[in-house]
């Protein structure tokens, strides 16, 4: 019955704000323009198209809003008056009253607002689907005087969320039930990993813990400038960082003036991007340009600050190496490793022709290489690669859907920035040395050096260990193991004598050849 009530909900704010007649005049077919018309008599649709859509967005609730984010980043694929009304849903969603933040404030931390701060302003910097944020100041353990942003949730927050994942799962089992591609696409599980993304965003303090594994992971990087978070004024309601001061990413003219080198704002954007995905397997999963700001400071001019640390993605050490490994390969156009990695992970069933694959693979990707950013859109590439997987049968990922959506996230703010950026050439060198990182003599060591305490302990208890073992098992049985250790032995022995004998007679065959060489020349 909810979800029933939430879709009745959402076809009436479609048809308030006239979605659907947007819809429908996107297409060339006369009657359906008429349709467009018909179905407009009596409603009131003289406010932009654009500003219709945000409106809508924002009264559906933070589910479409973040969709909105999404959308706004990508104005390749938009009409630039949709794309500029968008972009307000990036910090610009209507305020809550500031009392509601007050009360919520005080009754976190149980006392008055003015206790807790020495000073606080009423008025929001910036307002999202999620919180609010209010620029205050404090005292922290020292004394000292310290500027913060203060971050205070939305009231209300979990029950609309929790009906339009509602709403998600009933539509998913659908998906799953009625559609052939149902099973291959598990909308259940995306919509299970979206659900676990929101519920975390709705605690500020699992964000500020966020904030906190990124600002470490980032400290020796010196690209991008993360706030510190003031942990004794944190609540699951309120969240309290280090204010930071920047231009928003997507005011370029003011940049430009400031003396901000573009292309290299650019280049650094991919650089973390992928050192946060492929060394740390943690990465920032919110990258709109509500959340970007570049610092003008002296000592830190040219930085990224990052922002807004509630949604994050992880990778395991199976899905870094996975997905190195493809991008090295695409970067290579080694297409037939890509088929072999596909098949290798279990993403297409084991019976696939490799050729087969390979082929259709260097058919998606072949005609984007050696193109600057402006002329090929990564989300294109991911929708042919889309069809083609569907005919292969392979298998999405539901770990992998943030990446995917940071990755469209990072195209659209790179073609902002300098859409003359070659992302191929950028981002190869990067991954390759990671590559070697990973699988050199580097990993190796410290991987040894890592276990060497557990090694450490385990040595000196193996003799007592084995002395054990025997003595538990019966006298046939530790007969038997004792052979069968005798024997590889021998084998061992054997296999030793092989190897030097070989090498011997190698170094004497290059001797015999040196020598025969020199007789000859002689």
């Amino acid at each position: 019955m909810k979800q029933f009530l939430r879709g009745a909900t959402i076809l009436w704010v479609v048809f308030r704000y006239g979605l659907d007649a947007l819809v429908l005049d996107s297409f060339q077919k006369p009657w359906l323009r008429i349709a467009s018309r018909i179905l407009s008599i009596g409603r009131k649709l003289d406010a932009p198209r654009g500003q219709r859509l945000r409106e809508a967005l924002e009264r559906l609730g933070p589910i479409f809003v973040k969709f909105g984010q999404v959308l706004s980043t990508r104005r390749d694929l938009l009409p630039p008056d949709v794309a500029d009304e968008l972009a307000r849903l990036q910090d610009r969603v209507p305020p809550f009253h500031p009392d509601i933040a007050i009360a919520t404030i005080e009754r976190a931390f149980r006392r008055p607002v003015d206790e807790v701060f020495a000073s606080f302003d009423r008025t929001p910097v910036a307002s999202a689907s999620i919180a609010q944020v209010h620029f205050a100041t404090l005292r922290d353990r020292n004394g000292t005087l310290r500027d913060v942003a203060v971050k205070v949730l939305r009231p209300g927050m979990l029950p609309v969320i929790e009906k339009d994942l509602s709403l998600m799962r009933m539509m998913a089992g659908w998906v799953e039930n009625l559609s052939a591609d149902g099973k291959r696409l598990k909308p259940r599980e995306v919509v299970a990993e979206f659900d676990n993304y929101l519920h975390d965003e709705l605690d500020l303090v699992r964000e500020a813990a966020n904030a906190a594994q990124l600002r470490r992971n980032m400290q020796g990087l010196d690209l991008v400038l993360i706030p510190e978070i003031f942990w004794d004024f944190c609540h699951p309601e309120v969240m309290v960082m280090q204010r930071m001061n920047g231009v928003p990413i997507s005011q370029m003219d003011r940049l430009r003036e400031a003396g901000v080198d573009i292309p290299k704002l650019a280049r650094d954007g991919v650089t973390i991007f992928f050192t946060q995905v492929f060394r740390d397997g943690f990465f920032h999963a919110d990258m709109h340009p509500g959340n970007i700001q570049v610092s003008l400071e002296p000592a830190t001019f040219g930085r990224y600050i990052s922002l807004d640390f509630g949604i994050v993605g992880t990778l395991t050490e199976v899905d870094k190496e996975y997905l190195a490994q493809n991008f090295v390969a695409f970067f290579r156009r080694d297409y037939k490793r890509v088929a072999e990695l596909h098949i290798e992970s279990g993403w297409v069933p084991p019976e696939t022709r490799a050729n087969d694959l390979e082929s259709a693979i260097r058919a998606v990707c072949e005609p984007y290489f050696d193109r600057p950013l402006k002329e090929i859109s990564l989300g294109m590439v991911l929708m042919r690669l889309f069809q083609t997987s569907r005919r292969f049968h392979v298998e999405i990922q539901p770990q992998l859907v943030l990446l995917q959506k940071t990755l469209l996230n990072i195209e659209g703010l790179g073609r902002e920035l300098d859409p003359d950026l070659d992302l191929w050439s950028t981002a190869k060198p990067f991954l390759e040395k990671w590559m070697l990182e990973q699988m050199g003599p580097q990993r190796l060591w410290r991987e040894l050096r890592a276990e060497a305490p557990h090694y450490a302990k385990l040595i000196p208890e193996l003799p007592r260990l084995m002395y054990d073992a025997l003595r538990q098992r019966p006298a046939d049985h530790q007969a038997h193991v004792l052979r069968e250790l005798l024997d590889a032995q021998k084998r061992t022995n054997r296999l030793l004598q092989s190897i030097i004998y070989g090498g011997v007679g190698f170094v004497l065959g290059l001797l015999a050849m040196q020598l025969f060489m020199r007789i000859r020349v002689f």
